[in-house]
């Protein structure tokens, strides 16, 4: 690979319409382009379908791959298994950068030049994003409250060497959690930049669901007890989510989710070690707070980072 700045972007979607164009125009609009763009239409019914076919057409670094209809728009798992549907059409060797991105993203021009001048500059940064929001009905920008030591998955961007050592994504709930926890067990940094540059608008609120969004945080505590997050630690962060919309019940569902997995004994990550690691770093944060937490896990791990394993 001769350019050491060459990043492949992954977008699955699914009716998408509404939204699109504002990614497909701010992906465009990049002072350094991608240098490949897979966009994966998971069996659109909506005008998704030519709308990709146009962008395809002007730009001969995107192509669009079309997968059959399910008859549903899927998240978790199936938003997984669309990305790696993409993935397995290009050789990662052929990049330095990857990223799995949102087709309802409005992106800052200089976004993934800036993620990438930032990852120069710190090698052991092996996932990134910037910040997100969304805009209300009154036109207020809302922060949607990305935790510094975490990548959103709405544009997961990574170095593919770390990629590839994490052994890829989970095709499960909390893919997007479980990746950076694995990252930084492995002694590589996970981060999200507040930098006003990187901030980004995102134009369907995040945990909305294909349903509700009520639904969408009942899905987050399954995956949060699937990634082996420990119970105190997460009846104090659903507690904390009670002061965010929807207020209680956006907070109760995600209990609701969590416990009710625990209660019907439901499967967890394979990963032991990773289960144990998670909950290690979650009984700290509540003593000590997440920076001085992730500083220390960060210096501890400095010896296991090897970029070319």
């Amino acid at each position: 690979m001769s350019d050491p700045r060459a990043y492949l972007l992954i977008s699955p979607g699914r009716n998408e319409a509404k939204f699109m164009r504002r990614t497909l125009d701010s992906v465009v609009a990049q002072t350094e382009r991608p240098t490949a763009w897979v966009i994966v239409d998971d069996g659109s019914t909506d005008d998704s379908p030519q709308i990709l076919a146009d962008y395809a057409a002007a730009h001969d670094w995107i192509t669009v791959i079309r997968r059959e209809d399910r008859g549903h728009r899927a998240v978790g798992p199936g938003v997984i298994e669309a990305f790696y549907a993409g993935l397995d059409t290009r050789d990662l060797a052929d990049f330095t950068y990857l990223c799995k991105l949102d087709l309802d993203l409005d992106l800052p021009p200089g976004y993934f030049a800036g993620l990438m001048d930032r990852m120069e500059a710190d090698p052991r940064v092996g996932t990134c994003s910037g910040k997100t929001y969304f805009t209300d009905s009154a036109g207020r920008k809302i922060s949607e409250k990305i935790s510094d030591e975490m990548s959103i998955g709405a544009s997961k961007f990574m170095r593919v060497a770390c990629f590839q050592q994490i052994g890829g994504f989970v095709r499960e709930v909390m893919w997007d959690g479980i990746d950076c926890h694995k990252a930084r067990m492995l002694g590589w940094k996970a981060v999200s930049w507040r930098d006003p540059e990187l901030a980004f608008e995102h134009l369907r609120p995040m945990g909305s669901s294909q349903q509700n969004i009520l639904v969408g945080r009942r899905r987050h505590g399954f995956g949060q007890y699937y990634m082996g997050s420990d119970p105190l630690y997460f009846i104090a962060t659903a507690i904390r989510k009670m002061a965010h919309p929807p207020y209680v019940l956006g907070g109760l569902a995600t209990l609701q989710g969590y416990f009710g997995a625990m209660l019907r004994r439901a499967p967890q990550h394979g990963d032991a070690e990773l289960r144990r690691f998670v909950r290690a770093y979650q009984r700290q944060v509540l003593l000590k707070g997440k920076s001085r937490t992730v500083a220390r896990i960060e210096a501890e791990r400095a010896p296991l980072w090897n970029p070319g394993a």
